[in-house]
């Protein structure tokens, strides 16, 4: 290039001023010459002099600095290494610097629920209520048995036989084809509440028939194959009843295992308490059918069954509104909430007339009544309260960043 011409003479005060600058920036005055041997080393040339080639106070691409070794060299902090990340408020209180960091929230993909909401519909939430009925009336029928009360056992027995034909009919609506039911019961596995709980019913149901089919034994004639019937129905139906009560508290509870099993929140962290709840429930449903069945005078042990029922589904109810944090919200706010806490106050009243009306048979079939809607109101709740947590992405997202932040 032409020294002479006037570009030329730009470009070489253009290269000066460079020299110049890198000069300076390496703690070598301007107008100094370079002393460094000049090779092909790349701090030879001079390259990261200030440190030795160290890479927090290196220039060039690719360099990964730190704010300390870039403000040693008199360098910009690009990116900042070593600060804690920032939030949204102002640093140094009232009057500091507004930071342009947003404090992070959740949030899912266009607001869609993180987690697929269960599909069942109320015949699920029926088929919950009708199995806790059909155990709490079998232990009810073997009360009565035991302690010699035939219009106890009587009530409970044939209540336990269309209870649990209800809530086999709700499954198997649900399930969509008979079939399906059949096909259940090809496996036994352990660890499949849903396994566990097709075999219960399956066991369960046959035992409750026989011994409800065993009271028309009176009503046959006394001879004929009939005879031999009205004979033989009796001690068998003792002996299948029996059999449907030891049944019974694995069917009054194995629903609450399943719902628990499952990934809804409100569900899946409730899993100490909905079985409580699902067994005090059947157990006060239990007692409503004996109080509505049996005169005021053969229904002790129903009201001493409702004082037990009671006592487990409120403690659990109170549990799972009081104890889940976050995840208590589903079941205390809109349609769950109020069918809880109708279910509670339902549920007192029911206890209250039993003991109140001990010599009344009306006010005895008032707490029957009341105890039977209150085990209604209680089921539909909690089934209503963890499909609502499942919709909501802030009953997924919020508890697993607290459990995170925990382990850390």
């Amino acid at each position: 290039m032409n020294p002479d011409r006037p570009v030329g003479a730009l470009f070489r005060r253009f290269r000066e001023r460079l020299a110049a600058a890198d000069h300076t920036r390496e703690g070598v005055p301007a107008g100094e010459p370079d002393t460094a041997p000049s090779t092909g080393s790349p701090t030879a040339r001079g390259v990261g002099r200030a440190d030795s080639g160290s890479r927090a106070t290196g220039t060039g691409p690719g360099v990964g600095r730190t704010d300390a070794g870039a403000r040693d060299a008199g360098l910009t902090p690009h990116p900042p290494r070593d600060v804690a990340p920032t939030t949204g408020r102002r640093r140094g209180g009232r009057g500091g610097e507004q930071l342009t960091v947003p404090p992070a929230r959740f949030t899912s993909y266009y607001g869609r629920p993180v987690l697929k909401p269960p599909v069942w519909r109320w015949d699920i939430a029926a088929y919950l209520f009708t199995g806790g009925l059909a155990a709490g009336s079998s232990l009810l029928a073997a009360g009565g048995q035991l302690t010699g009360r035939p219009a106890l056992r009587r009530g409970g027995r044939v209540a336990s036989l269309a209870a649990v034909s209800a809530s086999a009919y709700f499954l198997i609506n649900d399930l969509g084809r008979p079939s399906r039911f059949h096909h259940m019961l090809r496996v036994a596995k352990v660890t499949s509440p849903m396994s566990v709980g097709t075999w219960i019913l399956s066991a369960f149901g046959p035992a409750a028939g026989l011994a409800a089919v065993a009271e028309i034994a009176p009503r046959l004639p006394r001879r004929g194959v009939l005879g031999l019937g009205r004979r033989l129905l009796p001690p068998t139906g003792h002996v299948a009843g029996l059999a449907a009560a030891v049944t019974a508290p694995a069917l009054a509870t194995y629903t609450g295992v399943l719902l628990a099993d499952t990934a809804v929140p409100s569900w899946h962290e409730a899993y100490p308490e909905l079985p409580v709840i699902f067994a005090g429930s059947a157990l006060a449903s239990g007692a409503g059918v004996g109080l509505l069945a049996a005169p005021p005078g053969q229904s002790g042990p129903a009201r001493r069954l409702a004082v037990a029922g009671a006592a487990l589904e409120l403690w659990g109810a109170h549990r799972v509104e009081n104890r889940l944090g976050l995840l208590s919200e589903p079941y205390a706010e809109g349609t769950p909430g109020r069918l809880l806490r109708a279910g509670r106050a339902l549920t007192a009243a029911g206890v209250a007339g039993a003991w109140l009306g001990r010599r009344s048979r009306l006010l005895s079939a008032a707490s029957g009544g009341a105890l039977l809607a209150a085990s209604v109101c209680t089921r539909f709740g909690i089934f209503h309260g963890g499909v609502a947590s499942a919709r909501d992405p802030k009953y997924t997202v919020v508890p697993q960043r607290e459990r995170a932040a925990r382990r850390a």
